[in-house]
């Protein structure tokens, strides 16, 4: 049996990424006593911890020192660590604040602002269907805002911060555990002053906790770079667009969890923004679908 392809490979670490991404918010769920921004220096400090070990198990020293001595490539990181680190806080936010609806948005949105970014950074174009499906979302947004008075406003961060991010390591020849690890230490500052000075919650003190819950939250290290290192590769190997074919996986999932799980309501206006955007991944689908047979024949 001959050995998948690179394109094969992307897809089945999207995939991956997605449906860990899908079902996120169970896991956040269960730390929701304790507050988002806590939660997020957790997951910064034991990322950057856990990354150390695989680095030093798989020994890339070699390839961080590279980076940190480009000093174009460790620039373009810092843009990058910002833009995750405002994410990953936004999405543990929207979760334990009810608002998982929201986030299911925000990424059913992320790949027709992929199709865009792709178009206006990347040289991609943008055919007919592809063009329709972006009109349909914009039309949706658009229908909310004038009809309902009311503006998607955290679905369109988590949309636009990780379109960006993944814009941004799409065009850049860093590695996908040492981009990640160098990252994490840009945020570690961060995340360890706010730990130490400003976090008050019952929780902050992990020898006050019981064992479960700072497993948990030693467990945040696992739930965010295990998605992201599959993303990052998938990002490596496919198309930008075909990225975001495959995106709506997760927020596929999140709906579900949202609705079934969780018991949130959702609203006329809601209701009509998630129609035309549905509309717009089906003409996108097809579209994509298609694209990958023609690809198929041709090979």
């Amino acid at each position: 049996m001959s050995a998948p392809s690179e394109e094969k490979k992307g897809v089945i670490f999207a995939i991956m990424a997605y449906v860990m991404w899908g079902l996120a918010p169970i896991y956040f769920k269960l730390i929701d006593e304790v507050g988002a921004l806590e939660i997020l220096a957790h997951r910064i400090i034991w990322s950057f911890l856990f990354l150390l070990v695989v680095i030093g198990i798989m020994k890339k020293w070699d390839d961080v020192s590279a980076i940190l001595k480009n000093r174009r490539t460790t620039l373009i990181l810092l843009g990058s660590s910002v833009l995750l680190c405002f994410n990953w806080g936004m999405f543990i936010w929207a979760v334990n604040s009810g608002h998982i609806l929201d986030a299911s948005l925000g990424y059913y949105i992320n790949p027709l602002l992929n199709v865009l970014l792709g178009v206006m950074f990347l040289g991609e174009r943008l055919k007919i269907l592809p063009g329709v499906a972006v009109a349909l979302a914009t039309i949706g947004v658009v229908i909310q805002v004038v009809s309902f008075g009311s503006f998607p406003v955290i679905s369109f961060c988590l949309a636009t911060s990780f379109a960006f991010y993944g814009l941004i390591r799409k065009t850049i020849a860093v590695d996908s555990l040492t981009g990640l690890l160098l990252e994490s230490l840009v945020m570690l500052p961060m995340a360890l002053i706010y730990w130490y000075f400003y976090a008050q919650g019952p929780a902050s003190n992990m020898l006050n906790n019981d064992t479960a819950l700072n497993l948990l939250l030693l467990g945040t290290a696992l739930v965010t770079t295990l998605p992201l290192l599959c993303f990052i590769a998938g990002a490596k190997r496919i198309k930008y667009s075909t990225m975001g074919f495959l995106q709506y996986i997760g927020p596929s999932i999140m709906f579900v969890l949202a609705l079934v799980m969780y018991k949130e309501e959702v609203g006329i206006d809601r209701w009509v923004t998630f129609g035309f955007i549905w509309s717009a991944l089906l003409i996108f689908t097809f579209d994509s679908l298609k694209g990958m047979k023609k690809r198929a024949a041709v090979a």
